[in-house]
């Protein structure tokens, strides 16, 4: 810092600025402008007579507004020389590095999309890729699922994932392009609830295998008994998207029919929320129909049993709903399909399209109902379908969807958690964009998931002050039936269940959060096309009809847990009240016999009956029925409820 201000000189030569901020600066600066201003004609003197020699020389004299370097500067451009002219693009020299990228190699390079972002994720998303598949093809072939899901460390932060079951099989031919090409598989465009959507999973865990190990997928399939099983080794050729087949034989397995892959990756294998041991917990949670024998690289094997026999309800295929189909694909629609007369194309592409609603379509849009669709052009075509959307549809048929069902939903809390209170809800089918879908709930409360403040009576209330602390709610979300470990804070089931006013069924919430309880929150959808904000499928995207269905069924749960509630404080305010009659009726029986002549026992016995009497609630018990029921005749006469005595 000078006297005048700072001066732009530094002790490094190679900083040195000419530029000083005291009272004069700004006036060099302008006047350095003005001088440079004035040399375009010395440049058009050169750029007349001038050889070549000179050009450098006259670019570095063109007009400018920035200030010129210190002599220093200038000093070490003239001793490396001017710096070289760049060579300008051109549209061939562009267009000869255009070409088409292809979808392995675009998620290649962006595998994070699909959940393989961090080497602990890489691990879960592999087995729930594979596991996802199983539990599908099982189910197809209505066969009750067993699976074996095999971990096993080969180095360090390198596994190897096995997984089998016992579905129908693969055939020979499709094995490679299942495996072993992204974006194919048969459930893209069909409207049916399943776990698989687009055609990713399993190859893009194979694929990065691959890239982390150098190490290709081995896939052993077989059919049925009388056939050979298959095995096939498969690489990804990540710029055709293709399979690159790398062996193909026969071996001997002891099964009859199934499909075992193995993939060895990069990983890190760690217990606790969000690993592959809480994933397959919450999968049996929500399957409980399927059998898991799990082998940890660390431990024993687990086994997770089926706990019932009973297979999910079969889906059938719908057409697509007219409302939730936009204009492009509208038109798209009637280029592409066989129909040849408007009412045809309309009755048969679409689901609750009757022959006399497209005649008031066709009305509407001023269109004959006999009008070939190979003369409709696009404003025409516009005109029908804003039509469309205009005319009143019933809701799409829900028998393209599984939902789990209550008693489902109960079996597997009560398999997976250990709690006193349990209920569950399942909304009715509902349509968002024109799919359908249906929320359900389940509700967890009290045992050993926490200290429960309604409970806080008697030797309850001499706990330590760290056992006494409430908990946080927990919140565990499934979409068709496959668990969402990721993302919770940005999913539309969390932010229904924070939204849900929870302080009118006895719990305590602060504003935009969890309830403070001893509570484990199910959520679970079931829908034709979930709408998952990413490929990784972590979070759902927030739609007003699902948060509004999952509020509407957390309110449906929360009345029944609050009766239970309710309930509790009566029975722990007469307890409270009994106990403090007790204490002193010794103290009474005393004090009556010093004023008068009274037989104490018969007195002491007449006072507890009358505590008895009037604290008759405080004796309030259940039993392990399906409903609640309470001994002495009381019900709470709630549907999908069960309360367990715990001790």
């Amino acid at each position: 810092m000078t006297a005048g201000g700072w001066s732009g000189a530094t002790d490094d030569p190679t900083r040195q600025m000419t530029l000083s901020f005291d009272g004069s600066g700004v006036e060099t600066a302008v006047r350095e402008r003005k001088q440079t201003s004035s040399r375009p004609t010395e440049r058009q003197a050169v750029a007349s007579g001038a050889d070549q020699d000179a050009a450098p020389e006259s670019a570095e004299s063109e007009p400018s507004d920035v200030v010129e370097p210190s002599p220093s500067r200038k000093g070490r451009a003239g001793s490396s020389g001017a710096s070289p002219k760049r060579k300008a693009a051109t549209a061939e020299s562009l267009a000869k590095q255009q070409r088409e990228i292809s979808v392995s190699e675009f998620f290649a390079k962006n595998r994070h999309l699909l959940g393989f972002d961090n080497k602990r994720k890489a691990l879960l998303t592999t087995v729930k890729e594979a596991v996802d598949n199983s539990l599908d093809a099982c189910e197809e072939a209505n066969i009750l699922p067993d699976l074996d899901v095999i971990i096993k460390q080969t180095g360090e932060d390198r596994f190897c994932v096995t997984v089998r079951d016992n579905g129908p099989g693969i055939v020979k031919q499709q094995i490679p392009n299942v495996f072993g090409k992204l974006l194919y598989g048969s459930k893209f465009h069909r409207l049916k609830m399943s776990r698989g959507q687009q055609g990713i999973g399993i190859s893009a865990a194979g694929m990065y295998g691959l890239i982390t190990t150098g190490k290709p997928v081995c896939i052993v399939s077989r059919i049925n008994a009388k056939s050979p099983a298959h095995r096939y080794t498969i690489a990804i050729d990540t710029t055709k998207n293709k399979p690159d087949i790398i062996a193909d034989d026969t071996v001997e397995v002891e099964w009859g029919h199934g499909t075992e892959v193995s993939i060895e990756l990069e990983g890190t294998y760690q217990r606790g929320r969000a690993s592959v041991d809480e994933y397959l917990e919450l999968t049996a949670i929500a399957n409980p129909h399927a059998q898991f024998h799990y082998q940890p690289p660390d431990r024993l094997p687990v086994d997770l049993p089926r706990g019932t026999e009973v297979m999910p309800a079969e889906t059938k295929e719908i057409k697509p709903h007219p409302y939730g189909i936009e204009l492009g694909a509208f038109i798209k629609l009637i280029k592409d399909t066989k129909a040849s007369t408007l009412t045809q194309f309309l009755t048969e592409e679409f689901s609750r399209v009757s022959p006399a609603i497209a005649k008031q379509v066709c009305d509407q849009a001023s269109v004959s109902t006999r009008a070939r669709l190979s003369g409709i052009q696009p404003p025409v075509a516009e005109k029908i379908y804003r039509a469309l959307q205009a005319t009143k549809l019933k809701a799409p048929s829900a028998d393209c969807l599984a939902p789990m069902g209550a008693e489902a939903i109960l079996s597997g809390l009560l398999k997976g958690v250990k709690a006193e209170f349990y209920t569950a809800a399942t909304r009715p089918p509902a349509v968002y964009r024109g799919n359908p879908f249906q929320i359900e709930v389940g509700l967890a409360y009290g045992g050993d998931l926490g200290f429960d403040r309604h409970d806080d009576v008697g030797e309850d209330a001499a706990r330590t002050k760290g056992e006494r602390e409430p908990v946080a709610a927990r919140v565990i979300r499934f979409a068709n039936r496959v668990p969402l470990l990721y993302q919770q804070g940005s999913c539309c089931l969390f932010k229904g269940v924070t939204d849900t006013r929870w302080n009118q069924y006895s719990l305590s919430q602060s504003s935009g959060s969890l309830p403070q309880a001893p509570m484990l929150i199910f959520l679970h959808m079931a829908s034709v096309w979930v709408p998952f904000i990413s490929e990784g499928k972590e979070a759902i995207a927030d739609y007003d009809e699902i948060r509004k269905e999952v509020k509407l069924g957390l309110a449906e749960c929360g009345r029944r847990l609050g009766l239970l509630l309710k309930r509790k404080r009566t029975k722990s305010d007469y307890s409270k009240r009994r106990d403090v009659f007790t204490r002193y009726i010794d103290e009474v029986v005393e004090s009556v016999r010093a004023m008068t002549v009274v037989n104490k026992e018969e007195f002491r016995a007449s006072l507890v009956d009358l505590s008895t009497k009037y604290t008759a609630q405080a004796d309030l018990e259940f039993d392990e029925h399906g409903k609640v029921v309470k001994k002495r005749g009381n019900d709470l006469g709630l549907a999908d409820t069960i309360v367990v005595e715990r001790e």
